[in-house]
């Protein structure tokens, strides 16, 4: 396996140029490729992408070949109120299985005579992706990098929330499966708890940036130093203004953390705060997901091509973010800026998706340009900080401030392949707040 993957690996450009001539061997001879999670990394998001349709596509012809033999139309009919879209969808799609999901979609906008030849079920999908964040069903929270969302935890204050996660899981679903796009957003940890793919305290940035940088300084210092030694394996939550103290391993609050197991202390608490406390929710929607992408279809991919499946790759204007990027202690006529712009107007369109997620956390556009590109406290522009410390050290980013440390390289071709590794490593590229 190991032999196979640093081949791949070696020899990546050549394998997806050969596989986007002939997409259907990685169905056959090189179909380890996909099967070894050690190699995928070596596959483009697009030849994951058509591997990811091929395989989807047989799935459906199979369920439509199913529907026929027991008398069924294989057409998903919804009639839904224009004012009402997401609860009309809700209530129809309830009562339908699985199976039945699967077959091609048909809605009617009542009193709205048109012939659904696409146009009105892309509508309908545009319309459902604004309402899912809606904050009357209190079903999503806005991260603070103000552009991405995540299960809020307390969506049960509306009743029926975890069916309601189940019919989003479904309509995401629905679209992946019909290639349809959706304008929607996801954190990045939401899209690691889709995918299965294990959180790391650098998750926490995009969330809740003071809490990172308490956890980062936690682990760079001596416990006695911050004067921490009571510190225990437990935390405490707030349940309706009642403070309640939770373990986080058995008997937590009668161990102490120390600075040999404090690793392990701050891994437990990341996932307590961003996993445990909406798990029901992430099972909800995942049950509603699976139901039209099969899990193991599914996990091929990253979680930042994750968001690049469900919203498309962007169009990105690199003239548009160059004219809105602020500086510190660089200028824009320094050789190593120079050099960054030249990379990035080099890179592909999946390349440029990437540093787009790299830095703000998301690949969306502002719909007004770069100008208006959001972050924590409202509008925060693109912004380049000189990383010190040499030019061993990859670019680091800050996604609530839209930011990215670069480091002084030293030409051109470092810039691009140091850049290029961070991209690809994700997660190892955040800095420290």
């Amino acid at each position: 396996g190991g032999r196979v993957a640093a081949f791949a690996r070696r020899h990546k450009g050549v394998l997806n140029v050969l596989l986007r001539q002939s997409p259907a061997l990685l169905g056959r001879s090189l179909g380890a490729l996909v099967a070894d999670p050690a190699c995928r990394a070596a596959l483009d998001f697009d030849n994951k992408r058509a591997y990811f349709r091929a395989r989807l596509r047989r799935l459906r012809g199979q369920a439509a070949r199913r529907h026929h033999r027991h008398g069924g139309g294989g057409t998903l009919r919804l009639s839904v109120r224009r004012n009402q879209v997401f609860e009309d969808s809700f209530h129809q799609l309830r009562m339908r299985t699985a199976e039945e999901l699967r077959g091609k979609l048909n809605i009617a906008f009542q009193g709205e005579e048109g012939i659904d030849a696409g146009g009105v079920t892309r509508e309908w999908y545009s319309v459902l992706a604004r309402e899912i964040f809606n904050a009357n069903y209190a079903l999503f929270v806005a991260a603070a990098d103000g552009a991405t969302f995540q299960p809020n935890p307390h969506s049960h204050y509306n009743p029926d929330h975890l069916a309601y996660f189940k019919f989003v899981g479904r309509i995401v679903g629905k679209a992946i499966a019909d290639g349809q796009l959706l304008d929607a957003h996801f954190t990045l940890s939401f899209h690691k708890h889709l995918l299965g793919a294990p959180l790391t305290h650098h998750d926490m940035e995009a969330v809740d940036p003071d809490y990172y940088k308490s956890l980062a300084q936690l682990l760079a210092a001596p416990l006695e130093a911050l004067g921490l030694e009571e510190l225990a394996f437990s935390t405490e939550t707030s349940v309706f203004g009642k403070v309640e103290t939770v373990d986080l391993v058995p008997g937590g609050r009668h161990r102490a953390v120390t600075d040999e197991n404090k690793h392990e202390y701050v891994t437990l608490l990341t996932k307590h705060r961003m996993q445990t406390a909406i798990q029901q929710q992430i099972d909800s929607f995942l049950e509603g997901f699976h139901e039209l992408v099969p899990a193991d279809l599914i996990s091929i991919f990253n979680p930042q091509e994750l968001e690049l499946l469900i919203s498309g790759l962007p169009d990105i204007n690199i003239n548009d973010l160059q004219a809105n990027t602020e500086y510190q202690h660089y200028k824009p006529s320094d050789p190593q800026i120079q050099w960054f712009w030249s990379v990035l107007r080099s890179f592909s369109q999946e390349e440029k998706a990437l540093f787009l997620q790299f830095v703000t956390g998301s690949s969306k556009v502002p719909l007004e340009g770069f100008g208006m590109l959001q972050g924590m406290r409202g509008i925060q522009k693109f912004s380049i900080h000189k990383a010190y410390g040499g030019s061993k050290l990859l670019p680091a980013s800050h996604t609530c401030f839209n930011q990215l440390d670069l480091p002084e390289y030293t030409g051109e071709e470092e810039t691009r392949e140091k850049l290029l590794l961070a991209l690809r490593e994700g997660a190892e590229g955040f800095g420290f707040g």
